[in-house]
């Protein structure tokens, strides 16, 4: 449903309105010590998002399809709202955002912060989805999904081209933080070929897994940490289609695991970001994913977005 030439539009849409953050090579502290991190958490609002929101208002502008007095909704648990907030704002358009009643203190005020109207509705993302859909239809507002549209998706695979660059031709295998597998899916098309994808999932809320298990999107329990970025209660139809066809694995980590890789990119690094974050690096630090001799990796950290309340 997307190939890396989807993703090579949206670099060209997007260039000079989202950032090319930096990576570094994790060193010493981590096994493999040539790993490097993509400190993606320095995007836009905090989060990888940016990309995507970017590329999907613009799209549906040059589409014709953007009143500018209704401009834009997306359902959110946080950091899609974020990102189409200030996407909508730095585009002149207004935007709604949808949210589930448990959706994090932070994340909402900054929500209004960028201007964005803000509604909550159920206790899960999927509830706000339902809401959000009906205001589309019923305003003509341009629906943004979290993560399971084209444009969206590929949107963040920008983030892949922009590793590889960055990287150049020393790298074997990328892991990615997956809820509703939006940057999962861009990243994996626009490495296709290339560079693996591996998927990592709290155990909690196994999406991609869950899928790749039944042969199909399917419902899954919504718990833990990282729910309130990496809460969708089904992977996207998107990212099932790009993991079957590229050959995306995944693997799962814990509560215990996400809580204390997230610890240690704080003591070891000063990086602090979101569970949901954590869980990529969860997977080389619980050994849930066991790197070849010699494998060059990538730990794709991918926002920041989170309370300092809890950091050692």
């Amino acid at each position: 449903m997307i190939t890396r030439v989807d993703v090579e539009v949206a670099a060209r849409r997007t260039a000079g309105r989202t950032r090319r953050t930096p990576v570094v090579t994790a060193g010493p502290d981590l096994v493999p010590p040539e790993t490097v991190f993509k400190l993606e958490f320095l995007q836009h609002t905090g989060s990888f998002k940016a990309r995507g929101a970017f590329n999907r208002i613009l799209a549906a502008a040059e589409q014709g399809q953007l009143d500018p007095s209704v401009g834009v909704v997306v359902a959110s648990g946080g950091n899609a709202g974020l990102a189409n907030a200030y996407a909508a704002a730095q585009l002149g358009v207004p935007a709604t955002v949808f949210v589930p009643q448990g959706a994090p203190p932070v994340k909402v005020d900054r929500l209004r912060a960028y201007g964005a109207t803000v509604v909550a509705r159920g206790n899960e993302y999927a509830e706000a989805y339902q809401a959000a859909v009906a205001h589309a239809s019923t305003t003509g507002a341009v629906y943004c999904h979290a993560y399971d549209q084209p444009e969206i998706a590929a949107g963040a695979g920008t983030l892949g081209l922009e590793l590889r660059d960055q990287v150049g031709g020393g790298l074997d295998t990328v892991l990615v933080a997956v809820g509703g597998g939006g940057l999962m899916a861009g990243v994996a098309a626009a490495l296709e070929g290339e560079v693996r994808v591996v998927a990592v999932e709290p155990a909690s809320v196994p999406t991609l897994h869950a899928a790749l298990s039944a042969g199909a999107p399917v419902d899954v329990g919504v718990s833990g940490v990282a729910a309130d970025s990496l809460g969708a209660r089904r992977v996207g139809d998107i990212a099932f289609e790009v993991a079957v066809r590229t050959g995306v694995r995944s693997v799962l980590v814990s509560e215990e695991e996400i809580v204390a890789a997230r610890h240690r990119l704080w003591q070891d690094w000063r990086v602090a970001v979101e569970h949901g974050a954590a869980v990529a690096l969860a997977a080389l630090t619980s050994g849930a994913y066991v790197p070849e001799p010699g494998e060059r990796l990538a730990v794709v950290l991918c926002g920041a977005n989170t309370g300092l309340h809890d950091l050692p």
